[in-house]
C-alpha cells in the first residue's frame, strides 16, 4: 500500500475577531495516513472537527500546525506551505473533493460543468462530454437537465451533479464530505458503487458519512477524531 496522504501533528484553532479575539480550538496533534484502496471515514461528535480538517486538505482553510502532505507526480507537497500554483495543480490532477454544496458559476450548462476538470487536463471537448453524459446518466439526472444550470435543481440534483463532477476523473485522493446527504436509498445506493470502484481501484478516500449504513457499505478504517479535540482544549 503506497501512502498518499499523510497528516503530521495537524492542529487548528479558529479567532473569533468580532468576539473579542476569543480562540476556539479545534484539535491539535492530529496524525494520519491514508494509502491506495483505503477509505478512512472520520468519525466523532458534531464539532470535533471533521468537515473541518477535511477544508485544511484542501487547503480552502489554513493549517497554522503540522503537514498536509500529499503525493502529487510522484512527489509529496505539503499543502500546508505549498504555493497557490502547486495547490491548484494538486487539486486538478491528484485530489478530487467533493462537498456537501454546489458551487458553481451562474449559467454554465450542468454537461458543462461536469465536463470542466476532464478539460483543464487537456481532454478533448467530445471526449470530456460523453464521459460527463455517462455519469449524469448513471446518477438519474434526467438529460433535458443537461443544457440548464444546475443553480435552479432541488438538493439532491444538484448533489448529484456535484457527486459527477467529482468523479469524471479517476483521482488518486478523493475528499468526500456527505456525498449522500440529500439523496433517496436510490441514488444513495448508486453513489456508494462509485465510491467503492474508486476505492477499489486504487484511490485513497477520506470520507464523513452519518449514515451509518452508507458508512459500513464503504469504510476500511475508522478514525475518530474525539482523542485530538481533547487535546486542544
Amino acid at each position: 500500500m503506497n501512502t498518499m496522504l499523510s497528516l503530521k501533528n495537524v492542529g487548528k484553532s479558529f479567532t473569533l475577531h468580532v468576539q473579542g479575539g476569543v480562540t476556539l480550538p479545534v484539535f491539535s496533534e492530529l496524525n494520519l495516513d491514508v494509502g491506495t484502496g483505503e477509505c478512512v471515514v472520520l468519525s466523532g461528535n458534531s464539532g470535533v472537527g471533521k468537515s473541518t480538517l477535511m477544508r485544511m486538505v484542501h487547503a480552502n482553510y489554513v493549517c497554522p500546525q503540522g503537514e498536509i502532505l500529499v503525493r502529487h507526480d510522484g512527489v509529496l507537497i505539503d499543502m500546508a506551505t505549498a504555493h497557490p500554483h502547486i495547490v491548484l495543480d494538486v487539486r486538478r490532477k491528484t485530489m478530487g473533493y467533493v462537498s456537501q454544496f454546489l458551487r458553481v458559476v451562474p449559467r454554465v450548462p450542468t454537461l458543462e460543468i461536469v465536463a470542466e476538470p476532464l478539460r483543464t487536463l487537456g481532454a478533448g471537448e467530445t471526449e470530456a462530454k460523453e464521459r460527463a453524459a455517462a455519469l449524469l446518466s448513471r446518477l438519474n439526472v434526467p438529460e433535458s437537465l443537461w443544457a440548464l444550470s444546475p443553480i435552479t435543481f432541488s438538493g439532491g440534483e444538484q448533489q448529484r451533479v456535484n457527486i459527477a463532477r467529482g468523479f469524471v476523473h479517476p483521482y488518486p485522493v478523493l475528499l468526500l464530505d456527505e456525498p449522500t446527504a440529500s439523496l433517496d436509498y436510490e441514488n444513495r445506493q448508486i453513489v456508494l458503487s462509485l465510491i467503492c470502484e474508486a476505492r477499489d481501484a486504487g484511490a485513497a478516500i477520506v470520507g464523513i458519512f452519518h449514515d451509518k449504513q452508507d458508512r459500513d457499505a464503504v469504510v476500511t478504517r475508522s478514525f475518530d477524531m474525539t482523542v485530538f479535540k481533547d487535546r486542544a482544549a
